[in-house]
């Protein structure tokens, strides 16, 4: 494995420029009944707000809003109610921390839309890369920082589309992405957060395969590279464990992303990782 470094980059939102110089830890929260980790979901607004002061004293810089699961198998979401799922969530966080960069995890513009200009949201996450047609053009109109994704099908589909050139999506990704990012530039949407989408359309080897080539994807890519492998079956299926146990392997995988190349891990446990990102940084520098 390749020595830990970082490279600096910047992302700017609506109200301020965020400068990185070291990993992000993006907490996941989700205002879902049915996301695959129960302990992420928060119903009504208390909840919600509760749960956002815990994730920021664990040390999350980032909050990412959900409110459709993308786990495979998962209810149909309409846009009605997504919509009023991800606005009352964005409401409640902001009621209790105004200033936590806000991130929403959804693939339908008109949601994105909503969720920025009326929830106070700063960056759209979108799972399908700009499926939606009116996605990127929304985003560059509203000038907020946008996460990528790779995958293929849908979330009811994905997982009966893992067929790639020698069994590797690695080239799927960089060409998925590098197309998107190009899409985005000559939108004028300047902050674009690549993601390889770990457990989307890939089975548990192929997740590896992505994991271990992080290096030649940030190289051609040039972007930051978020990585979300909390909890994630890539990891529970190898190790023969149940969800609620895979704290101590998250937190080894983590370790492996950021050591390849991750600029922002998505996590459940923000605690356990700003501890991972401390130590590092720390063996860095020393």
């Amino acid at each position: 494995m390749t020595p830990y470094s970082f490279t600096p980059f910047s992302m700017r939102l609506p109200r301020r420029l965020i400068t990185a110089d070291r990993p992000l830890v993006m907490a996941i929260l989700n205002a879902t009944p049915d996301s695959f980790y129960a302990a992420s979901r928060a119903d009504g607004a208390d909840a919600i707000a509760r749960r956002a002061e815990r994730l920021i004293a664990d040390g999350a810089d980032v909050i990412d809003l959900g409110a459709y699961s993308s786990r495979p198998g998962a209810d149909e979401v309409s846009p009605q109610e997504e919509t009023d799922r991800l606005l009352a969530a964005c409401r409640a966080v902001r009621s209790v921390a105004p200033d936590i960069p806000l991130s929403v995890d959804t693939f339908r513009a008109e949601v994105a839309r909503i969720a920025v200009e009326e929830g106070g949201a700063d960056i759209v996450n979108d799972i399908t890369g700009g499926d939606d047609p009116e996605m990127l053009p929304i985003v560059a109109r509203l000038g907020v920082p946008y996460i990528a994704m790779h995958m293929r099908g849908t979330p009811a589909t994905m997982q009966s589309m893992t067929q790639y050139p020698d069994d590797d999506p690695t080239g799927d990704i960089i060409a998925r992405l590098s197309d998107v990012i190009e899409r985005c530039s000559q939108l004028g949407i300047a902050d674009v957060i690549a993601d390889p989408g770990l457990g989307f359309a890939k089975t548990m080897e192929q997740n590896y395969r992505v994991l271990r080539q992080l290096p030649i994807i940030a190289q051609a890519l040039r972007r930051p590279l978020l990585i979300g492998l909390s909890r994630k079956s890539m990891l529970t299926k190898a190790l023969g464990i149940a969800t609620e146990d895979a704290l101590p392997s998250t937190v080894a995988a983590d370790t492996m992303a950021l050591m390849l190349g991750a600029s922002i891990i998505r996590v459940h446990d923000p605690r356990e990782a700003s501890q991972t990102v401390k130590l590092l940084e720390l063996l860095k520098n020393s």
